[in-house]
């Protein structure tokens, strides 16, 4: 009996390493843009480019659901050596690098997905963090937005009026537009306990495409005024994608 219940766990193991996946997918970069990206989608196709915090050209993707992200090592270091981020590499990553070097990052594509944002952050070493968005229609229909939540603090965001919601960090939710099709929202952060009221804004979202608003904290460059300066303890990025360039559901 318990040679039969390891046989079927190991089945398990197995099934679950090999899923496939074939989908449209979005790299970003989080910071400076990042060139000469490759997926490894039967073997590393043509280079990318990961924009600062905003959509390029869509990628196709199709291979297993723990999608490899490639960068020459030369390149990858340059690009890593200045980074604060403290996030421990992924062992799974470490133990793949032994044999492939050039891998940088691994971003796990959610079961059934369609379309995917993948937020690439210089890390250590060489190596990149990955947030991975899961855009599916069924998640993010067009004409919604949606509010993410990848700062590090607790944040409070009231949309149209209605009661503020609190989001953790990785929190998110989806919002209908007013019939003029604005979302006018409120944006709150905890400050030691005590909310702190960021700033009130609107944002129009168009009914063809997919909007999402990204709250984070950041110190690229991409957030600093042309004076020098910068405006908030918190940042903002809005990603749209273009009905061209949609899954349709």
């Amino acid at each position: 009996m318990k040679s039969k219940l390891l046989t079927l766990v190991f089945v398990a193991i197995a099934s679950a390493a090999s899923a496939q996946v074939s989908l449209k997918a979005d790299l970003v970069a989080w910071g400076a843009d990042i060139p000469g990206l490759s997926l490894k989608s039967a073997g590393k196709g043509d280079p990318v480019t990961a924009l600062a915090f905003r959509y390029s050209k869509p990628v196709q993707y199709s291979g297993p659901d723990v999608m490899e992200i490639h960068q020459d090592t030369a390149s990858a270091a340059k690009a890593t050596e200045g980074s604060q981020n403290t996030a421990p590499i992924p062992p799974e990553l470490l133990e793949r690098r032994k044999k492939e070097p050039t891998l940088v990052a691994l971003a796990k594509i959610p079961a059934g997905s369609r379309r995917v944002t993948v937020l690439i952050a210089p890390a250590s070493a060489g190596t990149y963090q990955t947030y991975v968005i899961d855009d599916d229609p069924t998640k993010l229909p067009a004409g919604k937005l949606r509010i993410l939540n990848y700062s590090p603090v607790k944040i409070a965001m009231r949309c149209n009026g209605k009661e503020a919601k609190e989001m953790v960090t990785k929190d998110s939710f989806v919002v209908t537009p007013q019939e003029d099709g604005q979302v006018v929202y409120e944006l709150a952060y905890d400050n030691k306990g005590k909310w702190k009221m960021q700033e009130n804004n609107l944002l129009a979202v168009n009914p063809k495409e997919q909007v999402q608003l990204i709250v984070l904290k950041s110190d690229a460059d991409f957030f600093t005024n042309s004076d020098g300066g910068r405006s908030g303890f918190l940042q903002k990025v809005v990603l749209r994608r273009p009905p061209e360039d949609a899954v349709a559901p």
